[in-house]
């Protein structure tokens, strides 16, 4: 398993500050402390954009490789920020991500296939809702498998994220155990046929609320998904605990 920082976005107030600014010395140094924390990837986020400001991803990209050689991940919910941020990438990326929203599926496998990028398919529906269940997250996931081999990119391209849920929804602690479910299915080849790539963002669980839900529930949700086999954890590298939560699955499960 490995971590990938999901440090880069407009939440910290860093780097919303330098994007207004066009300034790129914040952005390096945050990319510099992400690598040295031990982050192999590095998700790069700058939020809902209006046309004019696609730019921004652009900004973000140019200036994380400034700093570091760690691959990239571009993260948007719009197709066309994904694109732009693609154009500037040195080397292949990870796209994020693939829903089965008919834009995206006419759009992003074909983006993805063009570069030789890997694509995160988020486990949701066509209304962009979560699913609930293991059951429902597999079904997804088959027809998101599908559907972007039917558009032409490569399986082995795919990553598959089964949505970690808030843990302010009702039903939170289902979905984790859902989550879990979901990766072991996946990553022993029991859903598709062939063992496939994993990634959960780790932090979704306690977005916004990081001074409420106890930072113990981030670690035991990491430390379950990767007993289950998980490849990517997405999460905020610079968590001080974090080094401590990594040594011990490693000691468990090894590197």
């Amino acid at each position: 398993m490995i971590f990938a920082a999901d440090n880069i976005n407009p939440m910290n107030p860093v780097v919303a500050q330098a994007m207004d600014a066009l300034d790129p010395a914040p952005v390096r140094d945050l990319a510099r402390r992400c690598e040295a924390a031990g982050a192999f990837w590095i998700d790069i986020n700058p939020g809902p954009l209006p046309a004019r400001r696609r730019d921004r991803m652009r900004f973000l990209v140019d200036a994380v490789q400034e700093a570091t050689d760690v691959r990239l991940i571009l993260d948007s919910a719009d197709a066309e920020v994904l694109a732009e941020g693609l154009r500037a990438c040195r080397r292949a990326p990870v796209l994020n991500a693939l829903t089965l929203e008919p834009g995206k599926l006419a759009r992003l496998p074909e983006l993805a296939g063009a570069e030789g990028a890997d694509l995160v398919a988020l486990l949701l529906d066509g209304a962009g809702r979560v699913a609930a269940t293991a059951d429902e997250k597999i079904a997804l996931a088959v027809s998101l498998w599908q559907q972007a081999i039917a558009a032409g990119l490569p399986e082995e391209h795919l990553i598959f994220d089964p949505v970690v849920p808030h843990w302010s929804w009702p039903d939170a602690a289902a979905q984790a155990a859902a989550c879990v479910q979901v990766v072991r299915l996946l990553s022993s080849g029991a859903a598709l046929g062939r063992p496939a790539r994993t990634l959960a963002g780790i932090s979704n669980l306690r977005s916004g609320r990081r001074g409420t839900v106890p930072v113990g529930n981030e670690h035991t949700l990491l430390s379950l998904l990767a007993g289950a086999g998980l490849d990517v954890a997405l999460c905020n590298i610079l968590d001080p605990d974090l080094s401590r939560v990594r040594d011990g699955i490693r000691t468990y499960i090894g590197p």
